[in-house]
């Protein structure tokens, strides 16, 4: 590998890596401060956008998301889609730590376990792009608009069924953010293109505020490493494989390509593991607001 190339990764992962802790540390900024809001409904999203601006913390939190997001476009136009996420989604171990931290309290034994094998499979998963971390062709603007609409679809569904399931509402939001999430991820992603491809900066920002506006709903009913823990996972696992799917990027093959299996499928059982219900769930603080019924 040419000595540009790897200053370039270098300087992705790098920023990847800032913009994961930036991006952790405001999930669980905000997370305590939805909770103690009366109830963001999507039915009244002016009401809800008012709640949340006038919460000082929660704007705190926003803005270091914001920060977050800007180092992590700037990773994404030197690197890999692939490669940059595979860092970012590494985050749910540093959300675990601050969210325990802040509560005063230990991480619970599944906790544990579903951030200690999902951080196993990012950890299989770097190891993979060793020796694939090339920027792809970029795909065809059709095929990704078709990725993105079914990936939408597929978050209206999660949350169509999670009222009725054994992820329950919370749970569901946050996976249903990680893939709004993942539509804006990509879309930066074939937006650094230029030309064209700035037309997907729409989807960048729906993607977004889509997933926003999800997580903050779920962080009302849910705790920060189940419900941002969750999106964390979507949010980085899609683009991973859209990444060789979708954009060309190198897919390793032969040993190399058991272990991008093997980290795929940690990812996956982790993430089953943080989405299992709480023995008891916790009781929201939000007040009960008439306008929210």
């Amino acid at each position: 590998m040419c000595p540009e190339v790897s200053s370039r990764t270098l300087a992705a992962l790098l920023l990847a890596l800032a913009s994961t802790i930036l991006a952790n540390l405001a999930y669980a900024r905000e997370h305590d401060a939805a909770a103690r809001m009366q109830r963001l409904t999507l039915r009244s999203p002016v009401r809800s956008l008012r709640l949340l601006f006038s919460d000082r913390s929660w704007v705190v939190g926003f803005l270091l998301e914001g920060g977050g997001f800007a180092l992590y476009a700037l990773a994404l136009a030197l690197g890999s889609l692939a490669l940059v996420q595979s860092v970012a989604a590494g985050g749910i171990g540093i959300l675990a730590w601050v969210t325990a931290r802040s509560a005063g309290r230990r991480l619970s034994g599944r906790e544990l376990a579903g951030v200690g094998i999902s951080c196993g499979g990012l950890l299989l998963l770097a190891i993979s792009l060793s020796r694939a971390s090339g920027e792809g062709g970029g795909g065809g603007a059709p095929a990704i608009a078709l990725w993105l609409l079914a990936t939408a679809a597929a978050a209206g569904a999660i949350l169509g069924a999670g009222a009725f399931s054994w992820v329950g509402p919370a749970a569901a939001k946050g996976l249903a953010g990680g893939l709004m999430f993942s539509i804006g991820d990509i879309s930066t992603k074939v937006a650094t293109g230029g030309g064209v491809r700035l037309l997907f900066l729409v989807t960048v920002v729906l993607g977004y505020l889509a997933g926003t506006a999800l997580l903050q709903s779920g962080y009302q009913s849910g705790g920060a490493v189940r419900v941002a823990g969750l999106a964390t996972l979507t949010t980085n696992a899609l683009p991973i494989a859209a990444g060789g799917l979708l954009l060309g990027e190198p897919v390793p093959s032969g040993a190399l390509g058991v272990v991008r299996s093997l980290a795929f499928a940690a990812v996956v059982l982790g993430a089953v593991l943080l989405a299992a219900p709480e023995t008891q769930e916790r009781p929201s603080t939000a007040a009960v607001d008439p306008e929210a019924a």
